[in-house]
């Protein structure tokens, strides 16, 4: 169960219109809204059911009528602090969504099904988010609020989530009023109040450094060591708190914490198991939302001492999500401590470890901070998920089929023959069948002719697609290479072919492969991949790596004049062209693609481009450039393509589905929003599935690309605009992966 106090995209109020609401409902996700009054009280609410059913029992159809008009009154609703259990308990109902609210009735907090776990503002912490990453400054502003807001900077710089303080009264805390000069306690205590006294900040001035902290756009989390601190906290508004280990034991403060209904963190150094069990127990009777953090309270705790693999036995005790607090030297261990499930992970933050205090030893410097908080987020990447099945990844699938073996034939298979083990034989590249299909295939019939060394394919075991005439309302190609043309397009009605060239291409005598007027109309792809691993680049940072990037989309636009000879159906031929802007390191600034974009617009005008229409693909986040993945920062943006071509009206755009529903996946855009955004640039597109933010080109309607959605829109908005199915290794087996998913396209939307 998740708790929630960010309420707002999920509420509405009772005047607000059914369409109003309906987008509310579009855009939470959640399939439903809560109807409140303007004063917050919860009136009912409104579900995809709800707006159905009252469609159906409307005779006069109004979408002016209130929210209140069309809710349900009865909705099912808990007091804020009722019995976790009685909540699963209509979980089990149906209900994804539980409204909370106070005894006045006001919706407070919703809980939500789906898994353990709260928000921070408008941070989730749950199992399928980041873990959460604080910063503990803690005392290490040595009492200057400049030092104070400096840690704030580095925090922020090494990308953490939030910044953490202590407050303390002292004159309440201590039973000596917190006096440091009081001889009668012992040396540690005295140590520690002598620390206090002079390194504390003022109530205010920690007020002063928490909205500095917003201001830098992390989020400040505190430790009350005592009510009044607390009582403070919450009139200036923290969102969470952090109990320290010293008061894991302490039910009082953490009663008064837990019923502040805030998420609030519990590091679990100097406890036993029983006492962790004794507060575990005492926190669920309160219905409290909170996250144990495994501890070893020694400073610097020795690596054998800090019994990482506790967290999962800590889990098992919560059944909740669980963190780590660290006290030891480096980064290696809270790095680890993500792959054994750790969702929170705190770590002191100091500028100088030999400072006064004893916390300055075990912290990192703003530098460590920075690499802790890139690798854990490598770490949770890597770590994937253990719910579904293991997928060959793109690059995998690029790799297997430059290293793996397949079956080929070791003489020449008429079409009826039997195929026999001794018909057959394994060699590389592995771009055929898998040599485990091997009994498959022995015993089948050649339901083709297959010369000495092809390949077999999967046809070959389940029978072949038979390619055909296809009916269109738009223009529709395939991609093709020179020696393949005809072979690929005989026996369709086809538009058009794309040419994807290689380099190589670009050094060949025409005339070796057309001859005369080919009746059919023609594109072009241009290479990325030259001569000596130049990957083509217009905005290339070198100069001289830039200049011969523009001289060979020359050269590609030269040989595309001359095609021109062998096709006149198309005298203005479209080029596509990747244009650059990958990086190997990561993604850059905004300022930096403004400049590249630039680059290219200035790379573009050397180009004599008289005869042809460059168009400029749409990309993915993470290309692939031969089996390494790097990080794409132009044409990613439906927003940037837009300004770009409004600047360089000249220039057209390719859009690949493919490519930009990895990039709507990645940064959480609508791809149909995309595509109409990009429509009045649009004149050719590559119509092609994806997966996830990488998985380029799966057999259409294998991915997460809606394609009834998706022809419809194209239908009204990029109407006559020509198209090919680009799949990966779609040619093989003489284009079965192009038959399938025309074959699949052509019966879209009927």
């Amino acid at each position: 169960m998740l708790i929630s106090t960010e309420i707002q995209k999920y509420i509405c109020f009772s005047e607000h219109s059914i369409v109003d609401t309906l987008k509310k409902i579009s855009d939470n996700k959640a399939r439903i809204i809560f109807v409140v009054s303007e004063h917050g009280k919860l009136l009912g609410s409104i579900s995809d059911g709800d707006v159905r059913r009252w469609l159906v029992d409307s005779n006069d159809l109004n979408l002016n009528v209130n929210a209140e008009d069309v809710m349900n009154k009865n909705v099912q609703k808990v007091l804020v602090g009722t019995d976790r259990n009685d909540i699963l308990e209509l979980f089990r109902n149906g209900i994804d969504v539980v409204p909370m609210v106070n005894s006045s009735d006001h919706l407070v907090q919703l809980a939500f099904q789906q898994q353990e776990g709260f928000f921070i503002g408008q941070r989730e912490i749950s199992e399928k988010s980041p873990s959460y990453i604080i910063a503990e400054i803690g005392n290490n502003h040595q009492g200057s609020i400049e030092l104070a807001k400096e840690l704030v900077d580095h925090a922020v710089n090494a990308g953490v989530d939030c910044v953490k303080f202590q407050m303390r009264n002292m004159e309440k805390l201590y039973k000596n009023a917190g006096d440091s000069n009081d001889d009668s306690v012992d040396l540690g205590a005295q140590y520690t109040l002598d620390l206090l006294s002079k390194f504390q900040l003022s109530n205010d001035e920690l007020i002063e450094v928490f909205n500095y902290a917003k201001y830098k756009g992390v989020e400040p989390l505190c430790t009350p060591w005592d009510i009044g601190s607390l009582q403070v906290l919450e009139q200036y508004g923290m969102r969470a708190y952090k109990v320290a280990s010293a008061d894991f034991t302490n039910f009082e403060l953490l009663e008064a914490i837990a019923k502040t209904g805030k998420p609030f963190f519990c590091s679990t150094g100097m406890s036993s198991e029983s006492e962790i069990k004794e507060t575990v127990k005492f926190l669920d009777g309160l219905n409290a939302n909170y996250v144990l953090l495994h501890c070893n309270s020694t400073y610097p705790t020795p690596y054998k001492d800090v019994n990482l693999k506790y967290l999962t036995r800590l889990k098992k005790i919560t059944n909740k999500l669980v963190g780590y607090s660290g006290h030891e030297r480096g980064i290696s261990i809270p790095i680890a401590s993500i792959a054994l499930g750790a969702n929170v992970i705190e770590k002191h933050l100091t500028i100088d470890v030999t400072l006064e205090g004893t916390d300055h030893k075990v912290s990192l410097l703003p530098d460590e901070l920075t690499q802790m908080v890139n690798q854990i987020r490598n770490v949770e990447e890597g770590l994937g998920c253990d719910q579904s099945a293991r997928e060959i990844t793109q690059g995998e699938l690029i790799n297997r089929e430059n290293l793996a073996k397949s079956i080929v034939a070791k003489v020449d298979v008429a079409v009826g023959q039997v195929i026999t083990r001794d018909l057959l034989e394994i060699k590389s590249p592995g771009q055929g069948l898998q040599p485990n299909r091997l009994n498959d295939l022995v015993g089948r019939i050649a339901n083709r002719n297959i010369s000495q060394g092809d390949f077999f394919h999967l046809t070959d075991i389940y029978g072949q697609i038979e390619k055909r005439d296809y009916n269109f309302n738009r223009p529709v190609g395939v991609p093709v290479r020179y020696h393949d043309y005809r072979k690929i397009i005989e026996g369709t009605n086809l538009d058009f072919v794309e040419f994807h060239l290689s380099y190589k291409d670009l050094e060949v005598n025409l005339n070796d492969y057309f001859d005369g007027h080919e009746n059919i109309g023609f594109a072009v792809h241009s290479p990325e991949l030259f001569g000596n691993d130049h990957i083509l680049d217009l905005c290339a940072d070198d100069e001289i790596y830039r200049n011969k990037s523009i001289s060979l989309l020359q050269d590609v636009v030269d040989i595309t004049r001359q095609l021109k000879a062998f096709f006149p159906k198309t005298p203005n031929p479209v080029i596509v062209v990747n244009a650059g802007g990958w990086n190997a390191k990561g993604f850059i600034s905004e300022d930096d693609k403004k400049i590249k974009y630039q680059i290219v617009s200035d790379s573009l005008a050397k180009v004599d481009t008289s005869g042809v229409t460059i168009a400029i693909q749409t990309m993915p986040p993470f290309p692939w450039h031969f089996g390494g993945q790097s990080y794409h920062n132009l044409f990613v943006s439906a927003e940037e393509i837009k300004e770009f071509c409004e600047q360089n009206q000249k220039v057209k755009i390719c859009l690949d589905v493919s490519h930009s529903m990895m990039s709507c996946n990645y940064y959480g855009w609508d791809l149909y929003d995309f595509v109409e955004k990009i429509a009045p640039y649009n004149i050719h597109m590559h119509i092609v599935d994806a997966k996830g933010v990488d998985g380029e080109g799966v057999e259409v309607g294998q991915g997460d690309v809606d394609f009834t959605r998706l022809m419809l829109l194209l239908d009204k908005v990029n109407s006559g605009t020509q198209f090919i199915p680009e799949v990966w290794q779609g040619h093989k087996n003489g284009g079965e992966g192009f038959w399938q998913a025309l074959e699949f396209l052509e019966g879209v939307g009927k």
